[in-house]
C-alpha cells in the first residue's frame, strides 16, 4: 500500500514511541489522512497513535483544531503558523504526547507564485517543548508524489521529536 521506506519509517516510529510510551497524533490538511493511514498500517499502531484529524478545510482547522479564522485570514491556510497552531491544537485536542501537522499545495492546481504547488509547511508539538516548523517545497512533483514525501517528512519529524 505504501512504499517500503514510508513503511518502514512507520514501523521504526511505533517502535521508538511504545519504547518511550507516547502517544502520537497527526493533524493532516493536504496528506488526506495519509500519516494517520501509514501509521495504522503497521501491526502495532495503537500501541502508540492516539488519533488523526483530517482537517481538509479552514472551517475545520478552526472547528476540530482552534486555529483562529484571523490567522488563517492573515497568513492563508498554507502557512507557518498556521502549521504551529494545528500541532498545538491536535496536543490540546486530543491524549497525545506528540503531534505533527501538515499544511500544503499537493497540486496539480492550487497554487501561487508565493505559494507554488509543493510548498509544504510542518510542525511538531510536544508537551513542554518548543514547537518545531519545517518548510518544504517538493518542486516538479506530482500530487501523489507531493503527498508521499510529506508523509515521509512528517514521519521523520515525529521520529526526531521522539528521539
Amino acid at each position: 500500500m505504501f512504499p517500503l521506506e514510508i513503511q518502514t519509517l512507520a514501523r521504526l516510529l511505533i517502535d521508538e514511541a511504545r519504547g518511550k510510551s507516547l502517544r502520537v497524533v497527526a493533524a493532516e490538511s493536504c496528506t488526506g489522512g495519509l500519516v494517520a493511514g501509514a501509521i495504522c498500517s503497521i501491526s502495532g499502531a495503537s500501541d502508540i497513535f492516539e488519533r488523526g484529524f483530517v482537517t481538509y478545510t479552514n472551517r475545520a482547522k478552526s472547528e476540530m483544531l482552534g486555529v483562529p479564522g484571523d490567522l488563517i485570514a492573515d497568513h492563508g491556510a498554507v502557512s507557518e503558523p498556521v502549521a504551529r497552531m494545528m500541532a498545538e491544537g491536535a496536543l490540546r485536542e486530543s491524549h497525545g504526547h506528540v503531534a505533527v501537522a501538515i499544511t500544503g499545495i499537493a497540486g496539480p492546481g492550487g497554487g501561487t507564485p508565493m505559494k507554488p504547488v509543493g510548498t509544504v509547511h510542518f510542525a511538531v508539538a510536544r508537551a513542554n517543548r518548543s514547537v518545531v516548523h519545517r518548510h518544504e517545497r517538493f518542486d516538479g512533483e506530482t500530487r501523489e508524489a507531493v503527498q508521499l514525501a510529506a508523509v515521509r517528512t512528517a514521519l521523520e519529524m515525529l521520529r526526531e521529536a521522539i528521539a
